[in-house]
């Protein structure tokens, strides 16, 4: 997930409590005693959670040696870079040789250059403005969304019933809308998209805030381009959720559930690309359509296309590693 950082340099009451409420992650300071009055967040200061010079480097650029010095700093968990002509800094130089890097800019404009360059864009943004609105703003255009998951479809080839086992549902602390839903799959090479229990059912009523994802060992696509198992998820974490056309954002976990229930396997395939993931069998389980529609598992048949995606396959510790890895 990107980073949203607010610079309350010289200090200032005001930004700092927009910031906090507008959902930031962190806020630079001379002073964090005068942050932690106001609310419980991430601090960059002197005597703060992160401390400049230790964990935090700020650098300016204003020459080709600035933007080196930048790109070679290894040591520090982020780099701030800042310049007072943003024509002149190179961020597709630094975004490519580093993973770290958080600009300093001062609205929404200079914001979207920075979280998209290269596609990837920069480690996150520290906004420094006097303006609540822009805070408000920029963390509203953040909050939106964290990209795009190149989706593709796959036609279905096989639903078999496997018996019982230990399924996961995961309970988000948003509601989440009617095409939307999270990325499975039995392996880390390709996923699918299981739609929120957001429909109308005559036997359970709508729980849109959750998805039920499928059995404990599924792997799952994260904000940041990880995965994770289903069974390591935790409170206060984070998830990816996406539509049937690949927009994604993030939402927060507010739980998670395991319970005994009877499983099936969905195997699917898309070209040469094949995907699998078992669920749990029941009419309120279903995967997206083409157009965003649902489709219930226990209608589901051989012949239907269902959205998913295809990704790097081997996973360590969640980073997609370059080693001879089969999965099956």
């Amino acid at each position: 997930m990107k980073q949203f950082w607010v610079d309350c340099r010289p200090w200032n009451k005001e930004i700092a409590t927009t910031a906090i409420e507008s959902g930031a992650d962190a806020i630079v300071t001379d002073k964090a005693e005068n942050v932690k009055r106001l609310g419980r967040i991430t601090t960059i200061a002197p005597d703060g959670d992160l401390k400049p010079g230790t964990d935090v480097a700020e650098v300016a650029i204003t020459d080709k040696k600035s933007e080196n010095a930048a790109a070679a700093i290894r040591d520090k968990k982020f780099v701030i870079v800042s310049t007072t002509d943003w024509t002149v800094i190179p961020l597709e130089n630094l975004v490519a040789q580093s993973d770290r890097i958080i600009a300093k800019v001062k609205d929404e404009k200079e914001a979207d250059l920075a979280l998209t360059v290269l596609e990837r864009g920069t480690a996150g943004i520290l906004l420094a403005t006097k303006d609540p609105a822009v805070v408000k703003a920029v963390a509203k255009k953040m909050k939106a969304g964290t990209g795009n998951v190149a989706l593709v479809p796959f036609r279905v080839t096989k639903i078999t019933p496997v018996g019982m086992g230990d399924r996961v549902c995961v309970d988000t602390c948003s509601m989440l809308s009617d095409g939307e839903g999270m990325l499975m799959g039995n392996t880390s090479s390709a996923m699918l998209l299981v739609h929120a229990e957001t429909l109308e059912n005559p036997y359970v009523a709508p729980r849109p805030f959750r998805v039920n994802a499928g059995a404990v060992h599924a792997y799952i696509l994260m904000p940041d381009g990880k995965t994770a198992y289903l069974s390591d998820l935790a409170i206060g974490g984070s998830v990816l959720v996406s539509d049937a056309k690949g927009k994604a954002h993030s939402a927060i976990i507010g739980r998670t559930k395991i319970e005994r229930r009877p499983l099936l396997l969905v195997e699917a395939e898309s070209g040469k690309d094949k995907v699998s993931l078992i669920l749990q069998n029941a009419e309120t389980i279903r995967l997206v359509d083409e157009n965003g529609g649902a489709i219930s598992v226990v209608n589901l048949k051989a012949g239907d296309t269902v959205m998913g995606c295809v990704l790097e396959g081997g996973r360590h510790f969640g980073m997609a590693v370059k080693e001879t890895i089969r999965e099956k």
